[in-house]
C-alpha cells in the first residue's frame, strides 16, 4: 500500500492546520517548530461548522450527475448553437447516461441487493436514490428525444439533411438499399427464435435489437424472435452517397439501419408471416470488480472479469413507445427487470448512432475549425518548425493549456525528441488512457529499441479502456519496455512523464506533469493543463514517485508534490485552513478550485469552514457537485460555476492567496473519494510567477459575470447565464482562449 510522508504529524490523526506534508511546499518558517505552530494555531480557534448543519449541507451526487447532463442537454436545445454540434450534444447525453446506468445505477442496485443500503452523505438511502433517479432519468431522456424530434430534425431538414423512412423512398433508392442488404447485412444477421427448443437469448449490453413477432401461416401460432442490429456498421445509412452528405447545395438523406433490416424480415424468416417488430435496447451492470493480491497476475484477473462483465444484470430497458404491450411484458419477464426501469421513447433509440450525420462536412453547421498552435513558451520566435523542448524547458518552466496549445508540438514532441536523443538515458511514463495509434506508445517503443531504459506504468483498470490497455501493455513488453501495473489495490491515475538526460554538467531530469491523459485524440477537445519543468525539486519528487510505483518505497516523501492516497486531501485541507488563519489575521485570503467533480465531504466541510471565517471561495466544476453554496451561516462566501461547451473542461487547479504570496497546484485529482483514497494521484506546485498569473487570470475569466456559465444556487438548482440584460450573449471563455492563441483581442 502506498504511503506518504513519515513526519510525526503523519503517524496519527492530523489536527487542524498541523498536518505537514513536506518542508518547502508549505513555506513554513524554518525557525518555527511544529509545537510552536500548534500552540499559535489553537489560540485562533478556527470555526468548526458553527451552527446546526446536518446531512442536508450536501447535495446528492446522483441527482447532481443527472443535472450535469441536463446542462449538456441545454446546449443541444440552444437554437443559436451550430446545428450539427447540437446533434452531437444529444449524442453525448446518451453516452453519458449509458455510463451512469452501467456504473452508478448498477452500484446502487448491488448495494441494495447485498444489504449494504446505508444512506449517502446527503442522508438519502439507496432505495430513495433509485426512486429519484427513475423520475429524473425518465424526464431527462424524454426531453432529449423531444429536442431531437421537435427541434433538431426540423432544423436539419431546412439544411437539406433528412432522416427518412422506407416508405419515403423512390424505387431507385430502394433498389440500392436492397443491394446493400443482400451484400452487407444478410450475411451477418442471425435471427434467434424463442420457443421450447430455443431459450430466450442473452441480450448484450448497449446492443440495439429487434423484437420480432412472426406467425406460422399453417397453425396460426405467433412466435417471438430476437434479431441483433450489427454494431459494426454505421447506424445511419447515407442513401445518396458522400457527395450529397458533404455538399450544402444537395439533399442528403439518411435511413436507420434497423429500418432497412425491418423491411427485409421476410428474407430472414422465409415461410413465416412477419406480424410486427419493435426496437429495444438493454443496459447492463458493466462496472468491474477485480480482486487483487500479490500472487495473482493482474492481467489474467482482469481478462476474466471482462468476460464476466458481458453477463452483468440488466439495469435499464429502452423500448420504442409503439411497442406491443405483450411483447414488452415478455421482455420485462425474461430480462427480470422492474417496470420503473423501462424507458418508452420515440424511435430511433440510442441517439449515439447519429455519428454519420454529425460528421457531415458542412462547415456552416459546425464550430469553426480549430488549429492548435505551438506554445509560445516553447517556440517563442515561432520561426522553426519544431521547438526544442529540452532547451525551452531549461530556460523556464512551461505551462501548457490544451487544446489551445498543441499537444503534438509539446507533450508528444517531448517524448519523441527524448526517444531520438542519444543523450537521453531513461524515460519513465504513466499511461492511463491512450489511443490505438498512439505516437506516445510508438516513442516509448522506439526508445526501448534504441537501448534506453524505458518504464511504462500502464493502468489496465482504466474504466471501459481495459481491453485496449491490455493490448498496449503486451505490445510494449514485446518491444523491451519495462511494463508495470502500479500498486495493488490502487489505480494509477497520475499523469507523469520523466526523462533523464546526460548533459555537460551531469545528469538532468525533465518531467511533464499533467491534468489529462496522454491521448493525442482527446487532447484535441479536452481542456487540460500541463507543466514541463526541469526544476530539481519537482523532478526529484517525480523520480521518487516512479520508484514508489515500480518498486518498494513506502516511506517516500515529497517537497513539491501532493500525492494521493496519503497527502492530497490532508495537504489541500491544510492549505484551506491556512487561508482561514490568514483571514483571521487580516491578511489576503482566497481559495479557488477547478475540477471535474466536487464530492469529498472532508474537502467540502473545510471549504464551509473557510466560508464561515469570511474567506472567499470560488469553485468551477464541470460535473458532479455535492457542495451547497450560498447557505446563510454556512457557505454564503462560496460561489460555484460550471462551464460547458465545445471542449470538455478537464483541468484540475487549486489556488490559495496565501497572504499575497499565491500557492497554486495543478494535477490529476478530482475531489472524489476514489481519487483521494483509491488512486495514485499527483498535484504539483507551480513555482513560476508568470505561470501563476496565467492561472489566476484563468479563474478571473471563468468566474466573471461577463462569462457564459451555469450558476449553482443554495437550493441545488443550476441556472444558465448566457445573456446579459440587453439580450446579448455573454463571453464564451473557450472562444476567448482560442482567439488569444490567434493573437486576437478580447471583444
Amino acid at each position: 500500500m502506498m504511503t506518504g510522508p513519515t513526519s510525526a504529524a503523519n503517524q496519527q490523526e492530523p489536527r487542524p492546520l498541523v498536518h505537514h506534508i513536506g518542508g518547502d511546499i508549505n513555506k513554513i518558517d524554518r525557525a518555527e517548530t511544529q509545537g510552536d505552530r500548534i500552540d499559535r494555531v489553537e489560540k485562533i480557534k478556527l470555526p468548526h461548522l458553527a451552527g446546526e448543519f446536518g446531512a442536508d449541507r450536501f447535495l446528492d451526487r446522483e441527482t447532481s450527475w443527472l443535472e450535469f447532463n441536463t446542462r449538456v442537454l441545454e446546449l443541444a436545445e440552444d437554437p443559436d448553437l451550430y446545428l450539427l454540434e447540437r446533434l452531437n450534444f444529444l449524442s453525448i447525453v446518451g453516452s453519458n447516461l449509458d455510463e451512469f446506468f452501467m456504473v452508478r445505477v448498477a452500484g446502487l442496485r448491488r448495494r441494495i441487493a447485498t444489504g449494504i443500503a446505508v444512506p449517502s452523505a446527503a442522508g438519502i438511502t439507496p432505495e430513495e436514490q433509485m426512486e429519484d433517479i427513475a423520475e429524473s432519468a425518465h424526464e431527462l431522456m424524454e426531453r432529449q428525444h423531444r429536442c431531437f424530434h421537435e427541434e433538431v430534425v426540423p432544423a436539419l431538414e431546412k439544411e437539406q439533411i433528412r432522416i427518412v423512412k422506407w416508405d419515403d423512398l423512390e424505387r431507385e433508392a430502394r433498389d440500392r438499399l436492397h443491394k446493400y442488404f443482400d451484400e452487407e447485412l444478410f450475411p451477418i444477421l442471425t435471427p434467434l427464435a424463442v420457443d421450447p427448443a430455443h431459450p430466450f437469448p442473452y441480450i448484450s449490453g448497449l446492443s440495439l435489437n429487434l423484437a420480432v413477432v412472426v406467425r406460422n401461416p399453417k397453425s396460426g401460432k405467433e412466435l417471438f424472435a430476437r434479431l441483433k442490429v450489427p454494431d459494426t456498421l454505421d447506424r445511419m445509412i447515407s442513401i445518396d452517397g458522400s457527395r450529397a452528405v458533404n455538399s450544402p447545395s444537395r439533399e442528403a438523406r439518411f435511413i436507420a439501419l434497423e429500418d432497412v433490416i425491418a423491411k427485409h424480415l421476410d428474407v430472414l424468416f422465409p415461410g413465416m408471416e412477419v406480424v410486427e417488430q419493435h426496437a429495444f435496447r438493454v443496459t447492463r451492470n458493466e462496472d468491474l470488480e477485480v480482486e487483487e493480491d500479490d500472487a495473482e497476475n493482474l492481467l489474467q484477473a482482469l481478462e476474466k472479469e471482462l468476460l464476466r462483465r458481458r453477463f452483468g444484470p440488466p439495469v435499464r430497458l429502452e423500448v420504442e413507445d409503439t411497442i406491443n404491450p405483450n411483447v414488452l411484458e415478455l421482455l420485462i419477464s425474461e430480462l427480470r427487470i422492474e417496470e420503473s426501469e423501462v424507458y418508452k421513447l420515440p424511435a430511433p433509440l440510442d441517439l449515439r448512432g447519429m455519428g454519420a450525420i454529425v460528421k457531415a462536412n458542412r462547415p456552416a453547421l459546425h464550430y469553426p475549425k480549430h488549429i492548435a498552435h505551438t506554445s509560445r513558451w516553447l517556440n517563442e520566435n515561432e520561426t522553426s518548425k519544431a521547438a526544442n523542448v529540452f532547451a525551452a524547458t531549461r530556460s523556464h518552466d512551461v505551462l501548457l493549456h490544451h487544446p489551445y496549445d498543441s499537444f503534438a508540438t509539446s507533450v508528444q514532441a517531448f517524448l519523441e525528441q527524448a526517444a531520438a536523443d542519444p543523450k537521453v538515458m531513461a524515460i519513465k511514463q504513466t499511461l492511463y488512457r491512450t489511443s490505438g495509434d498512439s505516437p506516445i506508445v510508438d516513442a516509448l517503443i522506439e526508445a526501448a529499441e534504441a537501448g534506453k531504459q524505458v518504464l511504462a506504468l500502464v493502468e489496465i483498470k482504466a474504466r471501459f479502456d481495459e481491453e485496449a490497455n491490455i493490448k498496449w501493455a503486451r505490445k510494449l513488453e514485446r518491444a523491451g519496455v519495462h511494463v508495470v501495473y502500479g500498486i495493488v489495490g490502487l489505480k494509477t491515475h497520475c499523469k507523469l512523464s520523466l526523462v533523464v538526460r546526460k548533459e555537460s554538467d551531469g545528469l538532468r531530469r525533465y518531467c511533464h506533469i499533467g491534468t489529462g491523459n496522454y491521448h493525442p485524440s482527446t487532447a484535441r477537445f479536452y481542456e487540460d493543463l500541463g507543466l514541463l519543468t526541469c526544476d530539481p525539486q519537482i523532478t526529484e519528487d517525480v523520480s521518487r514517485l516512479f520508484n514508489q510505483l515500480s518498486g518498494y518505497a513506502p516511506k517516500s516523501t515529497y517537497k513539491s508534490l501532493l500525492v494521493a492516497p496519503r497527502s492530497i486531501r490532508s495537504g489541500l485541507i491544510d492549505n484551506v485552513n491556512r487561508e482561514i488563519e490568514h483571514k483571521l489575521a487580516g491578511h489576503e485570503a482566497k481559495i479557488q478550485i477547478k475540477c471535474n467533480s466536487m464530492v469529498d465531504e472532508a474537502i467540502i466541510d473545510s471549504l464551509y469552514r473557510a466560508s464561515q471565517a469570511g474567506v472567499e471561495v470560488n469553485v468551477v466544476v464541470r460535473g458532479i457537485c455535492a457542495l451547497r453554496p450560498g447557505v446563510p451561516g454556512l457557505s454564503e462566501n462560496i460561489k460555484v460555476r460550471s462551464v460547458l461547451g465545445r471542449f470538455l473542461e478537464h483541468s484540475r487547479v487549486f489556488t490559495f492567496a496565501n497572504a499575497g504570496k499565491p500557492k497554486i497546484f495543478i494535477g490529476s485529482a478530482d475531489m472524489m473519494h476514489r481519487n483521494l483514497d483509491r488512486r495514485v494521484e499527483a498535484l504539483t506546485v507551480i513555482k513560476s510567477e508568470q505561470n501563476k498569473k496565467y492561472l489566476l487570470d484563468m479563474f478571473d475569466n471563468y468566474m466573471s459575470e461577463k462569462t457564459a456559465s451555469w450558476h449553482l444556487g443554495s437550493d441545488g438548482e443550476w441556472t444558465r447565464h448566457f445573456k446579459d440584460e440587453a439580450g446579448k450573449r455573454l463571453m464564451d471563455v473557450q472562444s476567448f482562449y482560442l482567439a488569444s492563441r490567434e493573437g486576437k483581442k478580447r471583444k
